[in-house]
């Protein structure tokens, strides 16, 4: 079978997701199941692999799932938590006394702290914590949604202290790094990851800037009142403001430390500098903007978490207890993602529960790292902490519990069947003279788009992410791909691995596992076509930009490696 039929093949199981959750509109509670099936069919049919084998890969993907699963368990039950205990109307109170302005919040929460959730813990969590609090403050769910979406794009490179770069790359490349090395090209695969690190980010740097007018806008256009552009453009200056506290640290920890901490520390010191901003109204328009009356709403906007319908919000305890529980959850974050300190290496072998040689195949294992989890260590064991700090009954408690584990049932089965579907699609490159698939139908793309390849490059990184749902796993798929076609092509390659890193993460915003769970944090179910038709055009400018940018370094001759 040519390369371009493979390709085809490859493809269907895609196209049966996208036709059914955008085009007929139906949840990926049915659709992820269709488009698994559809997958497996073609791995038996196309890529001659043994049934048991395909059922080994999609075992697999179940325990995959299963670890995402823990943690948007644990995101909702933080928010059901601070619900139960007045925490969530503490904050929703100072959050006003720090702005009303809908806009302002969006930054402060969406853009910022995402970002340092997603430099401290990656892997889906800061949309799955910020949405529901956008939520809790009168966003539209489906707005909420999509803000989170969206902003959770240029960290991610950097997100989980590296993981996507150092993990990511590191497994896909790190032995042809080392031959480069020994011949005398780089001193070390350290230094080859810090200057993807840097040149990454001159990818992303004009989006981090770019972005936040543009999705404001689009915000206000789709789900404002006025249904008006102008709306959320006119925060430009806070924008820009909020973007350049982000950048400033960003830039300086990827040229000078590395890939670990840039979105970390550019989240953190961001916001506490916006913040101090907002309060004393700098760059902040004097008027303020909300989404209006949740009476007046679009039906489509709302789903099953009802918004109360008032905004006129009464502190149940103070400020500093009430945000404990996030201030308690960063900094765990951080200390037990920090490779100096032995947090990180004793949650990694504790509490493991490992799959061995599933159904006999010695290729196909995996494991669930429960403590290292952040579902787990800090979000249950924190949501466990509030109880006395804040002084619940033990009754509100267990209805938090109990409100989770039901609201988490729909999300099982789409979940599950879209990871199993990642685990075909990862493992389907085993016999000798076939491809696996993603590097099948990125193949037949680049005999297709021939040197313009830099303007494309990202767009591999993106589709690697909405099939496995992780930056990390992208690179990990394609970063090989990149390294040959760059080669074959006479591109720098640093410049192709780079724009690899950057469509990684700009694809955190379609990516299918991202958005289930924040269909499930914010009450979406069954809604995700809605979603992606939404975040599918801020993606679509991001490739944009980061392609005008990789091609410009290309013909600089930014790099000669």
């Amino acid at each position: 079978m040519s390369m371009t039929l493979l390709a085809g093949v490859a493809s269907i199981p895609i196209l049966t997701a996208l036709v059914l959750m955008v085009g007929l509109r139906i949840g990926a509670t049915t659709a992820m199941p269709i488009a698994w099936l559809t997958c497996a069919a073609g791995a038996v049919l196309s890529w001659d692999l043994p049934v048991r084998y395909v059922l080994a890969l999609s075992l697999q993907g179940v325990s995959g799932a299963a670890g995402v699963l823990v943690i948007v368990f644990g995101a909702l039950l933080i928010l059901h938590t601070l619900q139960y205990s007045g925490g969530m109307e503490t904050i929703q109170y100072g959050m006003q006394r720090v702005s009303k302005d809908m806009r302002i919040q969006a930054m402060i929460i969406g853009y910022m702290f995402s970002a340092f959730i997603e430099g401290a813990a990656g892997f889906g969590t800061p949309a799955a914590l910020a949405a529901p609090l956008l939520l809790s403050l009168g966003f539209p769910p489906l707005a909420s949604a999509v803000l989170c979406l969206t902003f959770n794009s240029f960290p991610v490179t950097f997100g989980a202290v590296g993981t996507p770069i150092i993990v990511g790359f590191g497994a896909s490349i790190g032995s042809v790094v080392e031959t480069a090395v020994s011949a005398g090209s780089f001193q070390s695969v350290e230094q080859f990851l810090r200057i993807i690190g840097q040149t990454v980010t001159i990818m992303h740097v004009p989006m981090a800037f770019i972005l936040p007018i543009f999705t404001l806008g689009f915000i206000t256009r789709f789900f404002g009142p006025n249904r008006s552009w102008a709306d959320g453009f006119a925060v430009w200056k806070f924008c820009i403001f909020s973007a350049a506290a982000f950048v400033a640290p960003y830039l300086i920890l990827a040229w000078a430390v590395g890939p670990e901490t840039p979105s970390l520390i550019g989240g953190l010191l961001g916001l506490g500098i916006i913040v101090a901003g907002a309060r004393k109204g700098f760059c902040v328009p004097g008027d303020v903007w909300t989404f209006g009356e949740p009476s007046k709403w679009e039906r489509k906007w709302t789903g099953d978490i009802a918004f109360a319908g008032s905004t006129g919000f009464e502190p149940r305890m103070s400020q500093f207890m009430a945000w404990l529980p996030y201030i308690l959850i960063g900094a765990i974050l951080v200390i037990t993602r920090v490779e100096a300190l032995p947090f990180k290496t004793w949650l990694n072998g504790t509490g493991v529960i490992t799959f061995r040689d599933i159904l006999g195949y010695a290729n196909v294992s995996d494991s669930l790292k429960l403590l290292y989890l952040p579902g787990t260590i800090p979000f249950m064991l924190v949501s466990l902490l509030v109880i006395p700090l804040h002084g619940m009954s033990r009754e509100k408690a267990v209805k938090a519990w109990i409100e989770t584990t039901v609201k988490m049932k729909p999300a099982t089965i789409s979940l599950c069947a879209s990871v199993a579907l990642v685990k075909i699609f990862q493992g389907s490159g085993v016999n000798p003279g076939l491809p696996s698939m993603p590097l099948a139908m990125a193949t037949a793309l680049s005999e297709v788009i021939g040197g313009a390849w830099p303007v494309f490059a990202s767009y591999v990184g993106g589709l690697g992410a909405f099939i496995t749902g992780s930056n990390t796993v992208s690179d990990m798929l394609f970063g090989m791909f990149q390294w040959d076609i760059a080669g074959q092509l006479k591109l720098p390659r640093t410049v192709m691995i780079a724009a690899q890193a950057a469509g990684g993460a700009m694809g955190n915003m379609i990516c299918i596992h991202n958005i289930v769970a924040v269909c499930t944090v914010v009450g979406l179910l069954n809604r995700e076509g809605d979603i992606l038709k939404h975040t599918f055009w801020p993606f679509l400018l991001y490739g944009v930009v980061v392609g005008v940018i990789a091609s410009v370094l290309v013909n600089i001759g930014f790099s000669s490696f």
